[in-house]
């Protein structure tokens, strides 16, 4: 699923789910190591977990961050 990121500097967010996990994560745009590093960190994980743990996460005085945009991609996928 792509899912078009608002507020951040990250323009998309590819998420794939495999059995109830998450398989995969490539966002377009923003902070690439940061960005790899939560991919890589959410991988095998299940989508309530990867919410409960970035959801609310704000960037400076921005009112979300490429976590919690992450967050809100897999609530819209559940």
């Amino acid at each position: 699923m792509k899912y078009q990121t608002k507020g951040t500097c990250s323009q998309e967010i590819d998420i794939e789910l495999k059995d109830g996990v998450i398989d995969s994560v490539k966002f377009l745009g923003g902070c690439n190591g940061n960005l790899q590093g939560i991919s890589a960190l959410v991988k095998g994980m299940k989508p309530e977990e990867a919410i409960k743990r970035l959801k609310g996460i704000r960037c400076g005085m921005k009112p979300t961050s490429c976590p919690d945009q992450l967050a809100q991609a897999l609530e819209s996928m559940l």
